[in-house]
């Protein structure tokens, strides 16, 4: 009996602090991939719900050749990574893919998912091609973001750096982007600037550069979670938190016959006062996904989803949130 020759699947990392466009550069990626190839992609998210997949499942329609999981609620390498590797598992097991994207959460520690990554069990499945690390250059004066731990990390590991947003520049921005790798010594093989997400698919080849060398998922993790459906009307919605590195998330998900009012939808949204807001919502328009980032609202059209969901990130829960977000509900499909 001849043994099947078991060939490693490229694998990159696409990560990025939070609101820099990683899941528009991922889906830029999949409409460069080729239609003989099955890719898989791996989305880690910081809150409970898990909203991204949705997001990328609606955008690219009934693609067959295109295979998504998720890993909600913190970094992925959590809890020795038991999670994410029986998600992972499961997709290559399924996908069989000629290529894996994976997407840390903002706030994960990539160094310790290219550890997992990395580890006996997995150097003969994967082969770890280039990292990239997005970052908006525009935050390069804003303290939290330069002295995060996190923020820093993900520069560090990149093979290559690609300022995002970069229509939105001033010179100065992308100078900020040169002077802080200066003085973080950090030294990626190259550096390039995208406007709309569009990452261009040869920066995905070659193997990277950096070995992962930790033993221990980081001891010094603090995310702690609750999960806290709503004692109203549970088996119609739910609701979770969760809080690590700085940042807090609130999330809700709904159930699928549960259509919201766009207009009133759109209001909400802009009226939230939040870091990061990502949401999928079943409208009497069609599906619609939904992406907030520096008061910025973007609304893009789906193709479907199975329910509505939507996730939060902020510095502060603001408890009338859930009062108003439930006032969007169309009353004649039971409204509250």
């Amino acid at each position: 009996m001849i043994k099947e020759k078991i060939f490693s699947v490229p694998t990159n990392i696409i990560t990025g602090f939070l609101g820099v466009g990683k899941t528009s550069a991922i889906l830029h990626l999949l409409k460069q991939k080729p239609e003989n190839e099955r890719w898989a992609v791996l989305v880690n998210e910081f809150g409970e719900i898990g909203v991204d997949a949705s997001l990328i499942k609606g955008c690219i329609g009934d693609n067959k050749n295109i295979f998504i999981r998720e890993v909600p609620g913190g970094c992925m390498c959590c809890a020795s990574g038991v999670p994410m590797r029986i998600t992972l598992n499961q997709l290559l097991a399924e996908a069989k893919p000629h290529r894996l994207l994976i997407e840390p959460t903002g706030l994960g520690h990539p160094t310790e998912v290219l550890h997992i990554l990395s580890n006996q069990y997995y150097q003969d499945v994967l082969q770890i091609e280039k990292t990239i690390t997005l970052v908006d250059a525009r935050n390069l004066n804003v303290q939290r973001y330069i002295e995060h731990e996190i923020f820093n990390q993900q520069l560090q590991i990149a093979d290559i750096i690609v300022g995002s947003k970069a229509d939105l520049y001033t010179p100065k921005d992308k100078a900020l982007l040169s002077n802080h790798l200066q003085t973080k010594a950090f030294t990626p093989e190259q550096i390039t600037f995208i406007t709309n997400g569009k990452l261009q698919l040869p920066l995905l080849f070659g193997s990277t550069r950096y070995k992962a060398t930790l033993n221990t998922c980081h001891i010094e993790h603090k995310n702690t979670k609750t999960v806290s459906p709503s004692p109203l009307l549970k088996e119609d919605y739910s609701q979770a938190t969760n809080q690590g590195e700085g940042f807090k998330s609130i999330g809700w998900r709904f159930a699928p016959h549960k259509i919201f009012d766009r207009e009133k939808l759109h209001s909400f949204l802009m009226s939230v006062n939040a870091i990061r807001i990502k949401a999928v919502f079943i409208t009497p328009d069609g599906t619609f996904g939904y992406n907030t980032a520096e008061d910025n609202l973007i609304e893009i059209k789906l193709d479907e989803c199975n329910e509505s969901r939507i996730e939060i990130i902020c510095d502060k829960v603001i408890d009338s949130w859930q009062t108003n977000l439930l006032k969007t509900l169309l009353e004649e499909q039971g409204g509250y």
